[in-house]
């Protein structure tokens, strides 16, 4: 079991790139968790835990401390998350008794976004000094702290959005997942980059699906 959770354990090879059994299953489990939240089904929570316990092992094992750190957030918010979309208030209920999707006040957007920018920054000049400070667990600097740390930063505002089913998440998870589809090439994880590159794909979907389901309730409310 140890050696599952090894990065250089390898389960396989495809066409010269040693793929881990951590990689593998970490890629699977959250390609699942983000097209079942595409679709808006409260089983891409569950999913997405075991998602993140494997990429905090697997982002540790490669210097991606910001990463790593990012997943004990995602960890609590997937609970959060599952809590809070399947007990709504009566007048946010959809059909299937399940929270509704709908936008964001464009103010409170504007701050936010402002909010993450500055976290990028200010998260990116600690993850640069981990290994000063801290070089007992930190052995080796952090790879590309601010590059990392914007998607740490980010990913925290846009997670509080999917928890309320905010449409404009899809927004910023597109942004997300195009930077770490480059990083995580450079890297040389080239199956996560290769997983933030479908996150893209399906990112996109999502933005269209839950606009779509939101045009849906207009229709009924007007009826």
């Amino acid at each position: 079991m140890k050696n599952f959770f090894d990065v250089s354990h390898i389960f396989f090879n495809i066409m010269g790139y040693p793929m881990s059994y951590i990689e593998f299953f970490g890629v699977i489990t959250g390609l699942t968790a983000i097209w079942l939240s595409a679709k808006a089904n409260i089983w891409s929570w569950p999913i997405g835990i075991i998602n993140v316990i494997l990429a905090f092992i697997l982002y540790f094992q490669v210097q991606l401390y910001p990463d790593m750190f990012l997943q004990i957030f995602f960890f609590v918010t997937n609970i959060i998350g599952w809590w809070r979309w399947a007990n709504p208030r009566p007048e946010e209920e959809d059909k299937k008794h399940q929270l509704k999707v709908s936008y964001m006040r464009v103010s409170q957007l504007t701050l936010l976004m402002a909010l993450g920018l500055a976290g990028t920054v200010v998260v990116g000049a600690t993850a640069s000094r981990l290994h000063e400070w801290f070089p007992i667990v930190f052995a080796k600097p952090s790879a590309y702290p601010y590059a990392d740390s914007f998607i740490l930063t980010m990913s925290i505002v846009t997670t509080f959005f999917m928890i309320q089913k905010k449409i404009e998440c899809w927004i910023i998870w597109i942004l997300v997942d195009i930077v770490a589809t480059v990083l995580y090439y450079i890297k040389g994880i080239k199956f996560y980059s290769l997983e933030y590159f479908a996150f893209t794909i399906i990112a996109t979907f999502g933005l269209l699906h839950w606009m779509k389901e939101y045009k849906k309730y207009q229709k009924i409310g007007n009826v």
